[in-house]
């Protein structure tokens, strides 16, 4: 009887009621289902319902037991209480928001309290969705409107906030214009480069890399206990930033940036509890781990770049080749070999020309381009293939 419950409640298949206690089961389990589900309409994780499809299913054997209504009631009412008490069991949602604007040719990260956080807020009840509560509590901030928007990840570690209470923050990244970042949101734009310096490899290798980086690894690698650990450190250190003639993979931000954490050479690893002994890498640190959150975001970007043309989010209406070219390099942080993009953004068909020239860039006029929205239409899965140069 309680597996073919749990199989009703779970899959929703129909349940035959053969005699008056069954219908009874199956009375009190269509009701919590009904209320259950209507709660989380706006939710759009699905793992929410599995969990009060369990709820009900508990409901339900307590009701099998032969427990009353009222027992059943204070069990509910138990648990409401447990969910909004303080301390180890309290559970609560946050919204964060990476929005991501280039200016001259720089990536800016979207921030708060002097730089060192990005803009966040509960999930409350008043919400009508996680999207409509971030939109709100951005503008609330910052003042900065958002255009473009997608979820991004949830982080839910156990004491990534602090070991008295357990914080889920729901994460969205979100592409805005250059000229839609202005007003009072300015002041608040930073260089994501000012955080992962060692990001940046549009002129070569740079020099945190060459002085910090490498001989930290290594010193790092063999102050290992074991030999197949020092062995595996170095492995690590050479894939995530290319030592030992390795090739530079760009969408590794978040491996590098946990490999640092992992060998407390950021400074976030010398917090809570952790030996301050080693001085950290240059890098301007955040609070929490808002600097993890960060470079997830990069890495989804800098990835997505390559097979959905969201660049476009970050472009004026007209633009230059050469600006697109530009943006696209700043974001990879790479250089990109000029003709091969050139012949690949055309062979696409992701720009037309406008009939517009600037002078704006010196020189002999450029032509101005625009994006072809019907792309979109015309091709399900469209992107940029990026010819990136060899380091």
């Amino acid at each position: 009887m309680i597996a073919l419950v749990l199989a009703t409640a779970l899959n929703e298949a129909s349940f035959p009621c053969v005699t008056n206690r069954e219908c009874r089961l199956w009375h009190i389990f269509v009701q919590v289902r009904r209320a259950k589900i209507a709660t989380v309409r706006d939710v759009d994780a699905s793992t929410v319902i599995v969990e009060n499809r369990i709820k009900s299913v508990q409901l339900l054997l307590m009701a099998g037991l032969g427990q009353t209504s009222s027992e059943i009631m204070d069990h509910q009412a138990k648990g409401s209480r447990k969910g909004r008490a303080g301390g180890a069991n309290a559970v609560k949602a946050d919204l964060i928001a990476i929005v991501i604007a280039v200016t001259n040719s720089d990536p800016c990260v979207l921030t708060i309290a002097q730089a060192n956080a990005l803009p966040s807020g509960p999930f409350e009840q008043a919400h009508r969705s996680l999207q409509s509560g971030l939109r709100g509590w951005v503008e609330q901030q910052t003042g900065q409107p958002l255009g473009y928007i997608e979820q991004l990840y949830t982080f839910a570690d156990r004491d990534r906030i602090g070991a008295e209470e357990r914080v889920i923050s729901i994460s969205y990244l979100a592409l805005t214009r250059d000229e839609d970042a202005g007003g009072s949101a300015r002041r608040c734009w930073a260089s994501w480069y000012d955080y992962f310096p060692w990001e940046d490899h549009r002129s070569g290798t740079p020099t945190v890399v060459l002085e910090h980086l490498r001989p930290r690894l290594r010193e790092w690698a063999d102050d290992a206990d074991d030999t197949a650990t020092r062995l595996d450190r170095r492995r690590r250190a050479a894939v995530a930033f290319g030592f030992d003639d390795r090739s530079w993979n760009e969408e590794l931000v978040l491996q590098r940036y946990e490999l640092l954490y992992e060998a407390a050479l950021v400074e976030e690893a010398t917090r809570g509890g952790f030996s301050a002994e080693p001085t950290p890498v240059p890098g301007r640190s955040m609070i929490a781990d808002h600097r993890r959150i960060l470079a997830t975001a990069i890495a989804r970007l800098r990835s997505k770049i390559k097979y959905r043309p969201v660049v476009f989010e970050l472009m004026p209406p007209l633009f230059t080749l050469l600006q697109l070219q530009r943006t696209v390099e700043a974001l990879s942080g790479r250089l990109i070999n000029k003709p091969n993009f050139r012949r690949l953004i055309e062979q696409q068909e992701l720009v037309e020309k406008t009939g517009e020239t600037t002078a704006e860039t010196g020189g002999r006029p450029a032509q101005l381009y625009r994006f072809r929205h019907t792309i979109l239409d015309e091709r399900p899965v469209a992107g940029t293939k990026l010819p990136l140069a060899r380091a």
